[in-house]
């Protein structure tokens, strides 16, 4: 009986790894996104890609938006290897900057590059310098990289709403420094190094397809597996599911806002020995109000960091009324679709003729 057991246990064990082989070597023929091994290659605190290395991005189970992205000479995905030149324009910010959905020559550098072109002076490069999952503070040490490496004077910062926020320790979006939620004290927050499992998973496109593809997260799914067991109650409604209910002002504390608003000075003070140019911030918005036709919602947290970058003399570049305006004469949306709110190419060349414009 127990000789039985064992056999039944090894035949379906041999079916469930022939099943994965075979699924594997089908998934190496498609799209499937790649790693993209990030470390900090080119600065202590800056994480990128390898210079000069290849990958592939594609969204969810289909592969949509499937990509093949290359990284430039410091390992961001960019159009130009980066060299010294004064008249070059740094773009920096997040994934909204890499854009790695996207064709390359529809992503916000390149678009900014062909805007800059389009006046009467002279073509200038734009070096894109785009990082996924990092916040305000990161941009700090991009901004310290181009002006002191490549001798750049002027920045175009594209933010998200949430980027001050995130700059705290054990947001999730950190990849150098930020500070600590307690006590506001400075703080570094690095990727750890990938494993020998990791490793080795970087080169299966069976655990790509379920981790990047998927999103599957083991522990995530016990989560939702306990809360379905329980009762529904409105104390259980996800935050989605609110929010489609009802639109509300976005409410904070004074001492919510006094916490941001020391990122927000802590960030102009680090960056203040590299601006000697133009210093333009293109602030995205409320774009899901927008498009439901709703009246702006109160954001303090936002107004408030758009009151203090004027104030340090940033050129702010409000997307809210250029975006209400693409509205008020067109259906078209500016997200990249229900599933990825990234600016499309629309969304983006409406912020990059704005960016351009602040520049010149």
């Amino acid at each position: 009986m127990a000789m039985a057991r064992v056999r039944i246990f090894l035949w379906f064990l041999a079916g469930a790894l022939s099943f994965a082989l075979a699924f594997e070597l089908v998934l190496r023929l498609l799209p499937v996104a790649t790693a993209t091994n990030t470390g900090y290659y080119i600065d202590p605190l800056i994480r990128t890609t390898p210079p000069h290395f290849t990958f592939k991005a594609a969204t969810g189970w289909d592969l949509r938006n499937a990509q093949t992205i290359h990284s430039n000479n410091f390992g961001f995905v960019a159009d130009h290897d980066f060299q010294p030149d004064k008249r070059a324009v740094a773009l920096i910010g997040d994934s909204f900057v890499e854009a790695s959905m996207l064709p390359a020559q529809q992503r916000p550098g390149a678009q900014l590059e062909r805007a800059l072109a389009s006046g009467s002076e002279p073509a200038r490069p734009v070096y894109a310098m785009g990082v996924p999952g990092t916040a305000l503070l990161d941009y700090v040490e991009r901004i310290r990289l181009a002006h002191e490496r490549f001798d750049v004077r002027d920045f175009v910062l594209l933010m998200e709403r949430a980027d001050v926020r995130q700059s705290f320790c054990g947001s999730g979006n950190v990849g150098g420094p930020c500070l600590r939620q307690d006590t506001l004290a400075p703080a570094t927050e690095l990727q750890p190094e990938a494993g020998p499992i990791k490793q080795v998973l970087r080169h299966s496109a069976l655990a790509q397809y379920l981790f990047s593809q998927l999103k599957f997260d083991p522990a995530r799914l016990w989560q939702q597996v306990w809360q379905q067991a329980r009762p529904a109650t409105p104390d259980h409604m996800g935050s989605a599911a609110l929010a489609a209910v009802t639109v509300q002002p976005i409410e904070m504390s004074k001492e919510e806002l006094s916490r941001l608003a020391h990122v927000t000075n802590t960030f102009f003070e680090r960056i203040r020995p590299y601006r000697d140019g133009r210093l333009v911030i293109v602030l995205d918005s409320d774009r899901g109000a927008i498009r439901r036709g709703d009246a702006a919602i109160a954001d303090a947290a936002r107004d408030q960091f758009m009151k203090l970058a004027r104030a340090e003399g940033a050129v702010l570049v409000d997307t809210e009324p250029l975006y209400r305006e693409q509205a008020a004469h067109s259906e078209l949306a500016l997200a990249v679709g229900p599933y990825d709110g990234h600016l499309n190419p629309l969304g983006i060349g409406i912020a990059m003729k704005a960016a351009a414009q602040a520049l010149r």
